[in-house]
C-alpha cells in the first residue's frame, strides 16, 4: 500500500477512535454504556442537521457531542441513582436513539452540507511518506492523535488517572480513601459519551459525509468490540480502530477484482472484526499469552473489576 492508502485508513478510522476512546474512559470508571450504536446515529444526525442549518461545522460537532453526552448521562443516572441494570438501559437507549434519529432526520436525508476541511501542517507535510500520511489531514485527525496520547498519559501516568482506575477497579477502597466514586463515574461517563458523540458527528461531517437512515449502523457495536479487543488500553484501542479501517479499505479495493462479491465485501469488515475478537479469546491464544507474557500483555487486557456494578456507599 502507498502513502495515499495509509492516509485514507488514518482518516477513515478517526471517528471510530473518538467513540472507542470515549467508551474506554467510561468503562475504566466502571460504567458500561451499551447505547453507542444508537447514540452515534443520533449524534451523526444531530451534528449534520445543526451544521446544515447553521452552516457551521463546529456547531455541528458540538451538537453531536452534547447529544451523546446526554444519552450517556441517562445511562449513568439510571445505573447510579436509580440502581438499574446498566446493560438493559444501554440496550433500550440504543433502540430508542436509533428510531429517534430516523424520525428527526427525515428532512436531511441525502442533502449536501458542510464538511470538515483539510488543513495541512506547514513544514511537516513535506516529510517523505509520513507527511502525506499524517500531516496532510484535517483537524479532526490531528485531534484524534492528541486524544490517543493524552488519554494514555492521563489514565496511566497521573494521579487523576489513578483515581479513575480506582473507581472502576475497587470502588469501596477508593471511597475509603475519600474519592467521590459516583461523582467521578458521572463525570467520566458523560465525558466518554461526549467523545462518542464527536465520533458520530465526525462520520456525517467528514468520513461518510451526509445523513441517511441507518447511516452508520453497527459502528457503535464495532467500537464496543474494539474496546474489548484493545484491553481497555487507549493505545491498543487505537490500533484496533486502524486495523478495522485497513480491513475496510482492503474490502473496498477488492470490489473491482471480485465483482461477484460486490454486495458482500462492504459488510465483510464487520464479521472479520468479530472473528478477530473470537481468535483473541481462543484457548490457543490464552496459552500463548501464558508462555510469552511480554507479548501477551500487548494483545490481551483485563476488564475493570467493578465494570457494570453499581456502588452504594453506606
Amino acid at each position: 500500500m502507498n502513502a495515499a492508502t495509509f492516509a485514507i485508513i488514518i482518516a477513515s478510522a478517526t471517528p471510530l477512535i473518538f467513540a472507542a476512546i470515549g467508551e474506554t474512559i467510561t468503562e475504566k470508571a466502571g460504567v458500561v454504556n451499551l447505547s453507542l450504536d444508537g447514540s452515534m446515529l443520533l449524534s451523526a444526525m444531530t451534528g449534520f442537521a445543526i451544521a446544515y442549518t447553521s452552516g457551521s461545522v463546529e456547531l455541528g460537532l458540538l451538537a453531536g457531542m452534547a447529544t451523546s453526552a446526554f444519552v450517556a448521562f441517562v445511562v449513568a443516572f439510571g445505573g447510579i441513582r436509580l440502581r438499574l441494570n446498566q446493560i438493559a438501559i444501554g440496550l433500550i437507549l440504543t433502540y430508542f436513539a436509533t428510531k429517534l434519529s430516523a424520525l428527526l432526520g427525515g428532512d436531511f436525508v441525502r442533502k449536501p452540507g458542510p464538511s470538515v476541511q483539510k488543513m495541512s501542517l506547514p513544514g511537516l507535510e513535506d516529510i517523505p511518506f509520513f507527511g502525506e500520511v499524517l500531516f496532510q489531514q484535517n483537524p479532526l485527525v490531528y485531534f484524534s492523535f492528541f486524544l490517543i496520547i493524552v488519554s494514555f498519559w492521563f489514565i496511566f501516568h497521573t494521579r487523576r488517572g489513578l483515581d479513575l482506575q480506582a473507581v472502576g477497579e475497587r470502588p469501596e477502597a477508593a471511597f475509603a480513601r475519600g474519592i467521590r466514586v459516583n461523582t467521578l463515574r458521572y463525570f467520566y461517563t458523560v465525558l466518554g459519551g461526549a467523545f462518542v458523540g464527536l465520533g458520530g458527528a465526525a462520520f456525517s461531517l467528514d468520513a461518510k459525509m451526509g445523513w441517511s437512515e441507518g447511516h452508520i449502523a453497527n459502528y457503535g457495536w464495532i467500537a464496543l468490540a474494539i474496546v474489548i479487543f484493545g484491553g481497555w488500553h487507549p493505545l491498543r484501542v487505537a490500533f484496533g480502530c486502524y486495523l478495522f479501517g485497513a480491513i475496510q479499505i482492503v474490502a473496498l479495493k477488492m470490489q473491482p477484482t471480485l465483482p461477484d462479491l460486490a454486495q458482500v465485501l462492504p459488510i465483510a469488515p464487520f464479521p472479520l472484526m468479530i472473528l478477530t475478537l473470537v481468535f483473541l479469546n481462543m484457548r490457543v491464544v490464552q496459552s500463548f499469552t501464558l508462555r510469552f507474557k511480554g507479548i501477551g500483555r500487548l494483545i490481551r487486557g483485563t476488564a475493570p473489576t467493578a465494570l457494570g456494578e453499581s456502588f452504594w456507599p453506606d
